[in-house]
């Protein structure tokens, strides 16, 4: 487990969150996250979160080195997930992947910013050479915008995703040279 967690962040507003790895423990408590979501947020979540049995995998299954999962918690609630992903062999073995689902009321608070900011950090930690993150156009413009201030080069892929009602969606792949 990375030494930099658990950590505080303070939000633009004053808030105060607990960042820190997802543990065994935790499935049941990212369950009732992922469900008290929005279901125009949850619709483009990239797993099967309406599904216990995968969340209870994901804590019986945990390598750090593979997948790192962040969770930001307001008290004991929790109000983002997001990880990073990489590979241990191939050509991509150097690239990591980020995502992540964030309550809406914690959006243009700078937590998005922290977290993709500590996966940054512990990218470079690792040598990898570059990360990447794939985003709707139109639904996380926020985000785009976040990531293209960061230094991330954006490619737009027109049609590339669908939602769960068939309808094609505008994404944009993001780049960031480590």
């Amino acid at each position: 487990m990375p030494s930099r967690f658990p950590k505080e962040a303070v939000l633009r507003d004053g808030r105060r969150v607990l960042i820190r790895p997802f543990t065994a423990r935790d499935p049941q408590a990212l369950f009732e996250f992922f469900h008290g979501l929005p279901a125009d947020v949850r619709r483009f979540a990239w797993a099967n979160i309406d599904d216990p049995a995968l969340l209870e995998s994901w804590g019986r299954q945990i390598d750090y080195a593979k997948t790192l999962p962040l969770l930001a918690l307001d008290g004991h609630r929790i109000v983002a997930d997001a990880t990073l992903h990489r590979r241990d062999r191939g050509p991509l073995r150097r690239v990591g992947r980020i995502k992540w689902l964030m309550d809406p009321e914690y959006r243009g608070q700078g937590l998005g910013l922290t977290l993709v900011n500590d996966f940054i950090a512990i990218a470079r930690d690792q040598g990898l050479r570059h990360l990447t993150c794939m985003l709707i156009a139109d639904f996380e413009q926020d985000a785009v915008v976040t990531l293209r201030d960061l230094g991330f080069d954006q490619y737009p892929i027109p049609g590339y995703g669908t939602d769960p009602n068939g309808k094609q969606h505008d994404m944009v792949k993001l780049v960031l040279k480590l």
